[in-house]
């Protein structure tokens, strides 16, 4: 596949490093845990030291690159002064199984990467982690990973300290998604914050819409399409598609840089697959899908769409 890793003497070094550490990673982070399982409760500092065990001893970053509390942020990865990842992370348990736990720690680190000019994210709890790529407005999948995983999970090197800037074409497997819950205890729902940065107008988080310039600026918060629960709004979802189709190829659609606009057109069909809206789902959709999915076709992205 075009862009792919694996040809890489780098990729390669990568790959058997994950599959050597894995097991004594695993070992490693079930001490640290163990005091969840006798007490029933883990501080958030456990899930840091398991990730950075994960970073150290499965990845190769060097200790001296993992920066602590930079800012707001809780982990901030960072090599030669640049910085590469913002990681919000919570304590064990508390997202692995609570998307709406996990969509406010998205948020969180939206706001921090904004502030510090960081283009990825990550949040983690010990138990899974989930990064993203900040583009186009939106995110893009990086990784998903359970921490968990009995198998080395090798996408785990475009986490590395020699994949984190490479750009990840092909993003299968790395879809967020919530792990099945297991047996023993598991950290109470981390409770819901005051400080959520909301759209004075709309009530909702940046992550409800199709493009933010600025996390901690709502004026550049664009083209709503999803509720506050993060499933698409089927009202406003066909307004956000027709308000940059009805301006295609202008220098600026309300407010959205055109180099931009096709991630927003791939993120606002994405939300219309998973409504069933797409011309090949319905017999009978609505003509802006149908355009749509022609401007995506031109565009050479509907496979992105498709493959969701």
């Amino acid at each position: 596949m075009k862009n792919s890793p694996e040809g890489l003497a780098g990729y390669r070094r990568g790959v058997e490093r994950i599959h050597g550490t894995w097991r004594a990673f695993l070992d490693k982070r079930a001490e640290r845990l163990e005091q969840q399982r006798r007490h029933g409760v883990a501080a958030e500092r456990v899930a840091e030291n398991i990730l950075e065990d994960l970073f150290t001893q499965v990845l190769d970053w060097p200790l001296a690159d993992l920066n602590n509390q930079v800012g707001y942020a809780d982990l901030l990865l960072s090599s030669l002064g640049i910085k590469y990842l913002i990681i919000e992370v919570k304590r064990p348990g508390a997202l692995a199984w609570n998307r709406r736990a996990v969509d406010r720690a998205l948020d969180q680190a939206l706001r921090y990467a904004a502030e510090q000019k960081v283009l990825r994210i990550a949040v983690s709890d010990g138990c899974m982690l989930y990064a993203a790529d900040i583009k186009g407005g939106g995110l893009r999948d990086r990784v998903f990973v359970s921490l968990e995983s009995k198998e080395p999970p090798e996408r785990l090197w475009w986490l590395s300290l020699h994949g984190i800037y490479r750009m990840r074409v092909d993003t299968r497997g790395a879809a967020l998604d919530l792990l099945s819950r297991r047996e023993g205890p598991v950290s109470a729902e981390t409770p819901p914050t005051d400080d959520a940065l909301l759209h004075p107008k709309y009530k909702v988080p940046a992550r409800c819409f199709a493009h933010v310039g600025d996390a901690g600026n709502t004026a550049s918060w664009k083209l709503p399409y999803r509720t506050a629960d993060d499933s698409p709004d089927a009202k406003r979802l066909p307004k956000a598609i027709q308000a940059i189709l009805s301006n295609y190829r202008g220098t600026k659609v309300s407010g959205v840089p055109e180099k931009d606009i096709p991630d927003v057109l791939v993120r606002l069909a994405q939300a219309a697959m998973s409504l069933g809206r797409m011309p090949h789902q319905s017999g009978n959709t609505a003509a802006v899908y149908v355009q749509l999915e022609a401007v995506l076709r031109q565009l050479g992205r509907l496979d992105e769409v498709l493959g969701a």
